[in-house]
């Protein structure tokens, strides 16, 4: 599958004065129905991608369903949505985690399927790992006031997270784009939910010293246009990169720092894509928190 490379300038340890360490790979992708993307090749994706901890939004299928196309080899966190056919999330790891919750802080989700928390030991440090899929919205709806508790919720949860291991990313479906870098057409989607102003201003906040949280992808990119991570399955929106950066990576300080390559598995052809949404893949290599740079 072709990859689409975010790059940018990180300021980070240099590997002339310390020894190179392993990368821990993190992915995330919106499958759109995990069914259907095995269906459409998911699993090739996969097998090639060497990945430790793999996030999941809009699961869409029973739990057993989940863990009979994952398989045996991964550790699986994966909670349902109520509304059956809707949402879901989860979290698969190749490493057994030390700890994990279901929930976002908030009792209205908690049989949503839109939140998942893991904690891993990783070369002496705490990881947390999130894997969120916020609702898409519709403006002047309940579906709209639901988006905006749960991006509530997580200004709450966001600095708890931060404060509480040494490590932290959230990542997943956010169903906004921050700026106007981050949708092809953003001026004929201002009044429209996953550009409003309003929304817009969550993700000021997430990337503030508020929540203390690094757009990741972002940071590796700089200031371009996209890479985007969702396209329309209609028309010639893929072919075209019309395309929205909704899908992100969410990572604090110190482990955005340790962040090395971020991509885009961008399918090469409308017709070989597993989901409308890409997988956004992140190298990070971590140092035990003891460790001196």
């Amino acid at each position: 599958m072709n990859q689409k490379t975010l790059r940018g300038k990180v300021d980070r340890v240099s590997p002339a004065s310390n020894p190179p360490q392993k990368s821990l790979r993190i992915a995330s992708v919106n499958v759109n129905g995990i069914r259907a993307a095995y269906k459409r090749g998911m699993q090739e994706w996969l097998d090639g991608r060497d990945v430790d901890i793999l996030c999941l939004q809009e699961v869409r299928a029973p739990d057993a369903v989940v863990r009979s196309l994952l398989g045996d080899d991964w550790h699986i966190l994966h909670t349902e949505a109520e509304a059956k056919g809707r949402a879901g999330v989860a979290i698969a790891s190749r490493q057994e985690p030390t700890a994990t919750r279901t929930t976002i802080g908030d009792s209205y989700f908690d049989t949503a399927g839109r939140w998942v928390e893991a904690d891993f030991a990783v070369d002496g440090a705490t990881l947390t790992v999130a894997s969120a899929y916020v609702h898409s919205g519709e403006v002047g709806t309940q579906k709209q006031d639901d988006k905006y508790r749960f991006l509530d919720a997580m200004v709450t949860r966001l600095p708890q997270l931060r404060d509480g291991a040494d490590h932290a990313v959230v990542m997943g479906d956010l169903n906004v784009g921050h700026t106007e870098h981050d949708i092809r057409n953003w001026k004929g989607n201002v009044k429209n939910a996953g550009f409003l102003p309003e929304e817009r201003a969550y993700f000021d906040r997430f990337f503030s010293e508020e929540c203390g949280f690094v757009d990741v992808a972002r940071l590796l990119a700089g200031d371009v246009d996209g890479p985007y991570t969702w396209w329309s399955w209609r028309g010639k929106a893929f072919d075209n990169d019309t395309g929205w950066r909704i899908d992100y990576q969410m990572a604090t300080q110190a482990l955005a720092k340790s962040a090395v390559t971020a991509d885009v598995d961008r399918a090469p052809s409308w017709d070989t894509r597993f989901s409308d949404h890409a997988p956004l893949v992140v190298d990070y290599q971590l140092q035990d928190p003891g460790q001196t740079p």
